[in-house]
């Protein structure tokens, strides 16, 4: 597994520099729908720098303690990202609901501007790089981060925008309006990743691609005498785990059978990525061995 830390130090870096650029664009505009950008960015350092705990408790290797290893910890980094961006709406809502009741005229917009595209730009680099790796390591954690990121560009647009629209009609209101936008865009981003993780949590079975993929390894092998059932899989982070009962002709040695579940279990691990595979080894032929196909004993 690549070390994915190295990318929680840049959401990390890229926090810091947008939270200086977005509070300088808020000195030099007054705007609150800049100062809500700017909390959210306060949100993305939070979140950067627990992405980065939970990361590093994912690497570490399974232990007496803990048999099938520690990625399950990227899940509470995804949900606790998803809570701060909770958070951080609550704070712009009610910042904008204060400047709903005292509106005030914007200053230097132009720099205000310029100064928010430069750290919507700095985020949208960022959640690319972030999302492209997430992607090639099935990690909650980065994908989490990715999508808060590119939640903060759109939501750092819409309020660029109206900074714009504001400077040029003199129409105070719709600044914390655009706040109050906000805050309802990025609810809807917090739930989704308060839900996935909960989700996570609850051993979801593999993607359909991927169970595919597993499906036709186990059928190549239906043409040499042998059968599969109670094929089960779940995963943890970025983690795969699949167990199947292989069956096999009843004359067969046992070193004959156990040699065929070791091509089997190797091609299924080279089907699937970071894939832990379980097998049991049954004849054909035992109605005995029916019997543990549902998910419990006696069922």
């Amino acid at each position: 597994m690549p070390d994915l830390r190295r990318y929680a130090w840049l959401s990390i870096a890229a926090a810091v520099v947008t939270i200086g650029l977005k509070g300088g664009a808020y000195a030099a505009t007054g705007s609150v729908g800049l100062l809500s950008d700017a909390l959210e960015s306060l949100v993305n350092l939070a979140a950067a720098a627990f992405a980065l705990v939970s990361l590093t408790v994912a690497a570490r290797p399974p232990d007496a303690d803990h048999a099938y290893g520690h990625s399950k910890a990227e899940y509470f980094a995804a949900g606790l990202e998803g809570g701060l961006i909770l958070v951080a709406a609550a704070s712009i809502a009610y910042a904008a609901g204060a400047r709903l009741l005292d509106p005030r005229p914007i200053e230097s917009a132009g720099v205000g501007v310029a100064i928010a595209l430069v750290a919507s730009g700095v985020n949208f680099g960022v959640a690319r790089v972030l999302a492209r790796a997430g992607r090639a390591a099935g990690s909650p954690t980065l994908l989490a981060d990715a999508e808060h990121l590119m939640t903060d560009v759109w939501s750092s647009i819409a309020v660029v925008v109206g900074v714009v629209v504001v400077a040029a009609t003199g129409w105070t209101v719709l600044d914390p309006l655009l706040g109050l936008a906000v805050a309802v865009v990025i609810v809807r981003t917090g739930v989704r990743l308060v839900r996935g993780a909960a989700g996570g949590l609850m051993d979801p079975v593999l993607p359909e691609a991927e169970v595919a993929r597993l499906r036709a390894v186990l059928d190549g092998y239906l043409g040499q005498g042998v059968e599969y059932h109670a094929l089960r899989t779940r995963q943890s982070g970025a983690r795969r785990f699949v167990s199947v009962h292989v069956l096999v002709p009843p004359e067969w040695t046992v070193q004959r059978g156990h040699d065929v579940l070791e091509r089997i279990e190797a091609d299924l691990r080279a089907a699937v990525p970071a894939l832990a595979v379980f097998t049991h080894l049954e004849p054909i032929g035992d109605p005995t061995a029916l019997d543990d196909i549902p998910l419990h004993r006696g069922e």
